[in-house]
């Protein structure tokens, strides 16, 4: 089992953090589809629009430069839209205040609102949460893998680089399915929503002692893009509905990350996962 935050140490002078859903396993559809989005309109009784309203949840979180957004966050922008367009839902101003605003987006954080006496909104909202999780937990192991080359491209890296697993997902749901696939073994650490944003992972990263241009973030989202941003580090994307081409690819971008030859590569890269998600391939 990898080590945690506080005990890792560095083994190479090169970082790879690799996002999970969506990313190394491809898992991040059906869980929307199955257990997100219906849970949500279970939990505010929103049958009676049923259709719009999983169809939207699948664009804000999956087909739209949103992909991949934390999921409160997404919970209350679909909620503030369907306030609008649909019915009323109580406390949503409330809700997107919190999403906007607070350091921690995770259940801990909701639970310590709720024992405080929060809004019955943020009850919902993690009562929500807790049935997601528990959905995603009861999905049949069929319906889910690892995408195609991933483990020829982590085995491609081994011999300079370390593998963090850098998640905004459910640490539980991230170690079963990597341990499940076979991928846990190849990697060093394993930093989920419980530790903080992505952004803030590598950032801690950072401070093992990496050089900035020694660390690529791989993501399938703008949130691992904008998180490779902010820390000054570098990103390769993997490319929705593209995601078996862009593994593929990846040794021979992790070649010239070795080489220092990367950024020019990486701006590219970078735009064509831009016009990939906003349907202009």
């Amino acid at each position: 089992m990898a080590v945690s935050l506080r005990e890792y140490v560095k083994g190479h002078d090169y970082l790879i953090c690799v996002d999970s859903d969506g990313c190394a396993v491809d898992t991040m559809d059906i869980k929307h589809k199955r257990c997100f989005g219906p849970c949500m309109v279970q939990e505010w009784n929103l049958s009676a629009w049923e259709k719009p309203i999983l169809d939207r949840w699948d664009e804000i979180n999956l087909y739209s430069i949103t992909r991949g957004i934390n999921r409160f966050k997404g919970l209350a922008m679909a909620l503030a839209e369907i306030n609008e367009r649909y019915t009323p839902i109580d406390g949503v101003e409330a809700l997107s205040r919190w999403a906007a605003e607070t350091k921690e987006l995770s259940n801990p954080a909701l639970e310590e609102l709720v024992e405080q006496g929060a809004e019955p909104i943020f009850h919902k909202a993690l009562h929500w949460s807790r049935e997601v999780n528990k959905a995603i937990g009861q999905l049949p192991w069929e319906v889910k893998k690892a995408f195609n080359g991933v483990r020829e491209g982590f085995e491609a890296v081994r011999d300079f680089a370390d593998i963090a697993i850098v998640s905004s997902a459910n640490r539980d749901a991230v170690e079963e399915e990597w341990e499940k696939f076979g991928l846990m073994n190849l990697v060093d650490l394993v930093l989920c929503q419980d530790v903080g944003s992505k952004a803030h992972c590598i950032a801690e990263l950072k401070k093992k002692g990496y050089a900035d241009d020694h660390i690529l973030m791989v993501g399938d989202a703008p949130g691992d893009k904008a998180a490779a941003e902010s820390n000054g580090v570098f990103y390769y994307p993997i490319l929705v509905r593209h995601e078996t081409e862009s593994w593929e690819e990846f040794p021979q971008a992790a070649e010239r990350f070795r080489d220092g030859a990367y950024r020019d590569y990486g701006e590219m890269k970078a735009q064509a996962f831009l016009a990939n998600l906003a349907g202009k391939e």
